[in-house]
């Protein structure tokens, strides 16, 4: 799904690009599968938690399946729908027996297409969903579980996948798109194919204005402030920071630190780190 540059006839027009949403089939969501979505605007307790967050357009949550439970019950893809919570597309699934749920678009999907979950054989075709001992190798999956039972946790970005590298004793072996290795339990669910909209990342927001529909608010830069609010402020006119890293208005790394703790009980599962900045 490409996007689109229209003739710039504003200043804001002639960075920016939009989505292709040639590929929708559907305008209005299903109204038994969405719910009205609280803003918090970044706040927790009346305290902002989160900064450069508010406003927006008025958005409904559309409750996407990630667990995929109704196993060998075949469901039938009955429209491609836009969601503005994420950048991926989804599809609405109306199942044998009359039931609908959403589940993320995988790409090479149709309208009319048939899609399965189960846990022991079916078609390796996009949208499919299996464990991943039942899987080939290398094969690409998204919306994966991390514990049997759980439901999908990994890739469900716009365009993200992730290869399924090897399936020995109790795990199998994962590449992420991140280029990190894990282990997960072989008995994880996994769907087949990636995800939609790989072209997502390509939109160029082009002016403050559409951020804000986001609920996004303009985010300043810590050397134009003073230095009673940001270890950056101060000075006169332009200036460097000063100091040997960039800093966090709290005084922290703000540039190639890890944030992840070291204790966790998944540390043993992970093979091989993601690459960072520092890393290469």
């Amino acid at each position: 799904m490409p996007v689109i540059k229209y003739k710039p006839v504003t200043k804001g027009r002639r960075i920016s690009s939009v989505q292709d949403f040639s590929d929708i089939t559907r305008s209005e969501p299903e109204k038994s599968l969405i719910r009205s979505r609280k803003q918090f605007a970044g706040r927790t307790g009346g305290k902002i938690t989160v900064r450069h967050q508010g406003g927006g357009a008025k958005r409904y949550l559309r409750a996407v399946d990630f667990l995929r439970d109704k196993f060998d019950i075949p469901a039938r893809v009955d429209s491609i729908e836009y969601d503005p919570n994420r950048g991926a597309r989804i599809s609405l699934l109306i199942y044998k027996d009359g039931e609908k749920r959403y589940m993320l678009m995988p790409q090479g999907l149709k309208i009319g297409d048939i899609v399965l979950s189960s846990r022991n054989a079916a078609e390796i075709n996009p949208g499919n969903r299996l464990p991943l001992e039942k899987l080939p190798l290398g094969v690409l999956v998204h919306d994966v579980e991390l514990e049997p039972g759980q439901g999908g946790r990994l890739a469900h970005g716009a365009g993200s996948s992730i290869q399924l590298m090897a399936v020995e004793g109790p795990y199998a072996t994962l590449k992420l798109s991140s280029s990190e290795v894990r282990h997960v339990s072989k008995d994880c669910m996994a769907t087949i194919g990636a995800v939609s909209n790989p072209d997502w990342r390509l939109v160029r927001w082009g002016k403050a204005g559409r951020m804000r529909w986001r609920g996004i608010k303009p985010t300043v830069r810590g050397k134009a402030m003073n230095p009673v609010d940001h270890p950056h402020g101060g000075g006169e006119g332009k200036h460097p920071i000063g100091m040997k890293y960039a800093k966090t208005r709290w005084g922290k790394h703000a540039l190639g630190v890890k944030t992840r703790r070291k204790n966790r009980k998944s540390e043993r599962f992970i093979l091989q780190r993601r690459k960072t900045k520092e890393s290469t």
